[in-house]
């Protein structure tokens, strides 16, 4: 199989790879001050619900070290952080600064200081030494990645023998009417929620195309085993909408 075989697949179009991480970061500093509020308009809160979902599915517990790529604005990392309280290790990863910079202002005002390690990095080379991770988690963010399969090395070179790795990300609905409804919203319905409130429907346009890039469940769990993580498995999310994927580094 072809590694990264959507390293210039910009949505719809095709860039060159360097381009294409370039335009991802300006979508996101883009949309960073209304993300949290977009995605409740999107899904209609319903992200949440999915977010909820994959911690229990982490099952927190204190003493480890928990890398959060891709959650610059620290949905899953204030959730791992209210499961588990201080005794553990949390570092945020994000390729967009903007992004880094909503979630510290988030974590400020819920008295969280010098609670987590906030890293602007990018996930295919990953600012962190060989084996230091217990748990890696991305959500939402993979599908943004320009090469998917070096992400996934650098999740294996970060994670410790037995560490675990979680991908919450959109994905496909299989049963034919509800994807032809899930269509029909995506593409007129969520460009236009951006539009008018975050005044921008290009990026939210990006943000439909891309989803529709991401591998589906199947090809995506074969991905994985390929990177070398064990034990993998997803779940689907409101008919498939999203899906959490999961494996252990032997």
């Amino acid at each position: 199989m072809t590694k990264n075989p959507e390293s210039k697949w910009f949505g719809t179009k095709q860039v060159e790879e360097d381009e294409k991480t370039r335009l991802v970061r300006g979508v996101f500093d883009s949309v960073a001050p209304r993300y949290d509020l977009m995605n409740d308009l999107m899904s209609g809160g319903v992200h949440r619900l999915w977010k909820d979902r994959l911690i229990r599915a982490i099952r927190p517990r204190t003493g480890l070290h928990y890398l959060d790529v891709a959650g610059g604005t620290g949905d899953i990392a204030f959730r791992i952080r209210k499961k588990v309280g201080p005794d553990c290790r949390i570092t945020l990863c994000d390729l967009d600064e903007a992004m880094l910079s909503v979630g510290r202002d988030r974590a400020i005002d819920r008295g969280w200081l010098d609670d987590f390690d906030w890293v602007t990095g990018n996930a295919e080379t990953l600012p962190l030494p060989d084996q230091s991770v217990d748990v890696y988690t991305i959500s939402f963010g993979l599908r943004n990645v320009t090469r998917i399969d070096t992400a996934l090395a650098e999740a294996m070179r970060v994670l410790k023998p037995g560490g675990r790795f979680f991908c919450l990300e959109f994905s496909h609905v299989e049963e034919p009417f509800l994807a032809k409804l899930y269509d029909r919203y995506s593409y007129h319905i969520i460009p236009h929620i951006g539009e008018r409130i975050a005044k921008d429907r290009d990026s939210y346009q990006y943000l439909v195309e891309s989803i529709r890039r991401f591998p589906s469940q199947r090809q995506f769990l074969k991905r994985m085993e390929q990177a070398g993580l064990t034990l993998c498995r997803y779940t689907d999310l409101s008919f498939g909408i999203a899906a959490i994927h999961q494996g252990v580094k032997a």
